[in-house]
């Protein structure tokens, strides 16, 4: 009997940050038929699907990671009509769907929400996270906000704290709850009826808090390295996140979740696990009782160099078992890794087609941020540009977010890199639009030789579905075998600026194409080669 691959499982998925993407009705904000009217673009890429962040209506106060009705479209994006013919099209090209799902908390502008403040014994009473104070007044316990100060904002109306892990704006959902669990689901099968073909869930470890409301305990920051994706500037990072996420009843929870996407065919799920624990990578993915595939942080924080790169992909395959990994280099929250991996020297140019490298080739399904296909580097905004409340917060320390979600740009010579007739919401750099989709056309281009490497990646059993196993070293040469089936292929990524001479296995020879390399056996700095054996 043939066993028949999902087609998530080693696929490359492109995500799009749809107020970035391109802006259709010249509002200076990306929306949904600016998506569809790329779509050919994207399907030139050979990637397999779409991550789409949030569309969903929003006050925006966190740019639609605050919803406040999940089975609409906000009027900056466009209608439900619109997204139905984004769909359409994609599917018509061979590319798949998958949506962002933020289902750890809403809008305090939701429905649910205004209910559940109105009093303490109304039906949805309990559909948040509600403590009554201290006896001094001070909040249930020390848990923090990611955005800041306290995990806790006192609401008058009811007399109690709310738990919001974000914003204030953005109260956590109490799925301990079977109820809200039910209903939560019940938007999830709204977009599954639609046709789309999975989720990207947002904070899948944050569904679920300890129900004695402990205090989390202080992080050795002596130790901190940054790998939960935090920076030690930021006191969230200063506590142990052992009691306000990763509860044993979230995988109950991610069981249910799987329960209904099993029930619409070949469709998957993504969690996005930022925690403390690594074992939750394993614990959220294994089994077919849990979620498809998740990704972690290890590659979205600072200048890493090739121990550290060793020591990630040797970790996750000690725990994952039969999981199966998702990774990125940049997303939508993260400074783009062309800049914040700048350590490695040289130039923009190398190190994208580097990093572009090392990401299809790792074992697991990739997803591939927007404009990374095209090498762009990190912008460097001003305070008054900014729009982010947590860029605003870190400010000048960190503008990852805002600087990661400036427009894409199309064309070189346009007016804001041809994404919007208009001045757009954030500001697109001249050296932004001079790396536009249309200034790369050469066949050496880090768009086309990205191009080319994803549709060859596609074609190798040994990427798509192998094994990998990291060779221990101590200097910049990483190298790793993939293996599947009756194919083997020896991948040697220079992280360093210095040639290093190679010594691949005995009988191995060079697969040139697309890849840039020097000497076969003197492999350049910043460069890479994989080998056939």
């Amino acid at each position: 009997m043939t066993t028949i691959t999902p087609w998530w499982r080693g696929g490359v998925v492109y995500q799009i940050y749809p107020r970035s993407y391109f802006d259709a009705n010249g509002d200076g904000v990306g929306d949904l038929r600016g998506i569809t009217e790329k779509l050919d673009y994207v399907a030139s890429l050979n990637v397999d699907a779409i991550w789409l962040s949030p569309f969903f209506k929003s006050p925006m106060k966190d740019f639609g990671y605050d919803v406040s009705d999940y089975r609409d479209v906000d009027p900056s994006f466009g209608t439900l009509d619109d997204f139905k013919a984004l769909l359409e099209k994609a599917h018509r090209l061979g590319i798949k769907i998958i949506i962002d799902q933020v289902i750890s908390h809403t809008s305090n502008e939701h429905a649910w929400f205004k209910e559940s403040r109105s009093n303490a014994t109304n039906p949805k009473a309990d559909w948040y996270i509600w403590h009554d104070a201290q006896p001094d007044g001070t909040p249930p316990n020390n848990w923090m906000s990611i955005f800041g100060g306290t995990a806790w904002e006192w609401d008058s109306q009811r007399k109690q704290y709310f738990m919001h892990n974000f914003l204030r704006e953005q109260p956590d959902l109490n799925l301990h709850n079977p109820e809200v669990q039910d209903a939560v689901l019940g938007e999830m099968r709204f977009w599954l009826e639609l046709g789309v073909d999975g989720f990207r869930l947002d904070t899948a470890n944050f569904y679920m808090h300890d129900p004695q409301f402990r205090d989390n305990p202080p992080r050795d920051m002596s130790t901190f390295d940054g790998s939960a994706g935090g920076t030690a500037d930021n006191p969230y990072f200063f506590q142990q996140h052992v009691y306000d996420k990763d509860h044993p009843d979230n995988i109950a929870f991610l069981g249910r979740i799987r329960a209904l996407m099993d029930e619409f065919g070949v469709t998957t799920t993504v969690g996005e696990v930022g925690s403390d624990d690594p074992k939750m990578m394993a614990q959220y993915t294994q089994t077919d009782q849990r979620l498809h595939m998740a990704y972690s942080f290890d590659f979205l924080n600072e200048n890493v160099g090739a121990a550290h790169i060793r020591r990630v992909i040797r970790q996750m395959e000690d725990i994952i078992g039969d999981g199966w990994p998702c990774w990125a280099l940049s997303n939508h929250d993260f400074a783009r890794v062309v800049d914040r991996w700048s350590g490695y020297g040289g130039t923009p140019r190398q190190r994208a087609s580097l990093f572009n490298l090392l990401l299809m080739t790792l074992r697991g399904t990739v997803s591939l941020y927007q404009g990374e296909e095209l090498g762009l580097q990190q912008p460097d905004l001003t305070l008054d540009e900014l729009v982010d409340p947590y860029d605003i917060m870190m400010f000048p320390n960190h503008v990852g977010r805002d600087g990661c979600r400036t427009p894409m740009v199309w064309e070189h010579q346009a007016a804001h890199g041809g994404f919007s007739t208009t001045q757009p919401w954030l500001p697109v750099r001249d050296y932004h639009a001079a790396l536009a989709v249309d200034a790369q056309s050469a066949p050496d281009s880090t768009l086309n030789l990205t191009r080319a490497l994803i549709h060859w990646r596609r074609h190798q059993p040994a990427l798509t579905q192998g094994s990998i196993a990291v060779e221990e070293r101590d200097d910049d040469l990483l190298v790793f075998t993939r293996h599947h089936g009756d194919q083997t292929l020896w991948v040697a990524l220079n992280l360093g600026l210095e040639p290093i001479a190679l010594q691949p296995p005995a009988g191995a020879r060079i697969v040139r194409e697309p890849f840039l390399s020097g000497d076969e056996t003197n492999l350049a700095g910043l460069s890479g080669s994989i080998w056939s054996l």
